[in-house]
């Protein structure tokens, strides 16, 4: 069984919020909060349409080492943590971390604890309550790079969410439906406040390349996606940046590092 942690050094990403948490609990690798990130998130009741892409965007995103985060409830969010596999998801949860809500996921909770990583700003013992997923729902939006809905009704939390990305000047993408469907993104894209993938390909190679080899996918791979400075590169890893050139693995241009 995983054990709890705490995390009570301050987390980049929450510059962006009003009133950061002084500390959060955690089960699994903490370390997923030093790769790049993508949050996902949508309705509770996807049509099948939206399950298959749901699962498609983060398979590609996590092939490229991205991690997805998403809040662990049913619908999308399960949707997407499955999509990238667990060891490369981050689940932010509405309890404490030793209460695997809703149960229909603990299985797939219990996963995460142990392959990924299981966040909360609530302390072992909460439980669920209304503004306890809205607060959840803010911590999600603020770890990913972006915010990606694959599917959202008019009036829900997938559109608090959306609020949230707006605040804090993320870029929202949303998944083109057809009329009558979705009523919340289709809002998001009539007033210019979303982006359309409508290529899939397009939209996840914004976020690197695809390992070829498993073996390859190791903490230097997640760092090169990141476009780090030569400078930084060379501080962290030394001469293998150098030889990783050689073997045409990454790209030197403009003093910056890329994978090849």
């Amino acid at each position: 069984m995983a054990s709890i942690d705490v995390i009570e050094e301050e987390i980049p990403e929450f510059r962006f919020l009003k009133k950061a948490p002084k500390r959060l609990w955690y089960k699994g690798r903490k370390e997923l909060l030093g790769r790049p990130k993508v949050s996902i998130v949508g309705t509770r009741r996807p049509s099948l349409y939206t399950q298959e892409w749901t699962r498609r965007i983060a398979a590609e995103l996590s092939s490229r080492g991205v991690v997805i985060v998403s809040g662990a409830a049913m619908g999308v969010d399960a949707l997407a943590h499955q999509g990238a596999g667990p060891q490369q998801t981050i689940a932010v949860v509405a309890t404490g971390v030793d209460l695997r809500y809703p149960a229909v996921n603990a299985e797939l909770i219990e996963t995460i604890e142990q392959k990924g990583l299981v966040l909360s700003q609530f302390e072992p013992g909460s439980r669920a309550g209304n503004w306890s997923f809205v607060v959840r729902n803010e911590l999600v939006v603020a770890l990913g790079e972006v915010l990606v809905i694959t599917e959202a009704d008019a009036k829900s939390g997938s559109m608090r969410s959306a609020e949230y990305a707006l605040k804090q000047g993320k870029e929202i993408w949303v998944l083109p439906h057809r009329l009558g469907e979705s009523e919340g993104t289709r809002r998001l894209l009539k007033e210019g406040l979303a982006r359309p993938i409508y290529d899939l390909d397009t939209f996840a190679e914004r976020f690197g390349v695809v390992a070829v080899r498993m073996e390859d996918r190791d903490e230097f791979f997640y760092f090169c996606q990141k476009t780090p400075t030569l400078d930084e590169a060379v501080g962290l890893y030394g001469d293998r940046i150098y030889e990783a050139e050689l073997e045409g693995k990454i790209v030197i241009e403009n003093g910056r590092i890329r994978p090849a």
